[in-house]
């Protein structure tokens, strides 16, 4: 069957924002985002990943902002960043975010305001700094890396499932809100995904079970996928599982 009148936009010259870009999904989607043709604003709290992924990238199509997500502040300068080198910014990918397993008494208190921080204010903040930039440019995309924890709640990941509601509830709010100005919302909800997520808070580096799970590689596909959709399409919410991982 031909393919040739699938309708796609075109990501070169493109500006996306990348939050959580050091590793995992996050940097799997700026390898792939480039590829498209597209540049990066990269934010991380490591800075030194940040910067040998700038150079395997190349500094004409890639950016480092070393920060912290969870800083109103830092996230304002990743869209000043972006704007003052590229000159635009067309999406935003709010990937930043921790995770940890465990029943409710698990975990102490300041690793469990980490994780809310992180994951939903950190959240609330990378969009409120670049939602004017997009206004401004009448349109553009912003992708939530959400979980299919924020559809249905484990029995061990109570807290952690609670800030992906949180962004779930955050994401359709503003999809309502700025559809109509021409600003797309969108959630990528992966199952698990074989990375440094939450190894050594409820999971174990070489454990088998992650050769079983979804790769980064897989959640970045989806996110491009979609950023590549025609303006007259939006995914609300997609959600991702391999084929070995229960629903």
């Amino acid at each position: 069957m031909s393919t040739s009148n699938v309708e796609s936009r075109d990501l070169t010259g493109t500006v996306v924002a990348i939050t959580g870009a050091s590793s995992g999904i996050g940097r799997a989607a700026a390898r792939q985002l480039v590829e498209a043709g597209a540049s990066v604003a990269l934010a991380a709290r490591r800075k030194d990943r940040l910067d040998e992924l700038v150079a395997e990238l190349g500094a004409d199509h890639a950016l480092a902002v070393p920060g912290d997500v969870r800083s109103p502040a830092d996230n304002q300068r990743l869209v000043g960043a972006a704007l003052e080198r590229f000159g635009r910014l067309d999406s935003l990918v709010a990937n930043a975010g921790i995770g940890a397993y465990g029943g409710i008494l698990d975990g102490t208190d300041e690793e469990l305001v980490e994780m809310i921080e992180t994951n939903f204010t950190g959240t609330v903040w990378s969009v409120r700094a670049a939602v004017p930039a997009m206004l401004a440019a009448g349109g553009g995309d912003i992708v939530v890396v959400s979980s299919v924890a924020g559809l249905r709640g484990g029995a061990d990941e109570a807290v952690y499932a609670g800030t992906k509601f949180a962004q779930m509830g955050l994401a359709g709010s503003i999809d309502r809100e700025l559809r109509e100005k021409g600003i797309r919302v969108s959630t990528i909800n992966p199952a698990g995904v074989h990375t440094e997520f939450a190894i050594g808070r409820g999971r174990t580096e070489g454990s088998p079970w992650l050769d079983e799970v979804l790769r980064p590689e897989d959640v970045a596909a989806a996110v491009v996928y979609t950023l590549r959709q025609p303006r007259r399409l939006r995914t609300q919410t997609w959600s991702m599982w391999s084929m070995a991982q229960g629903s």
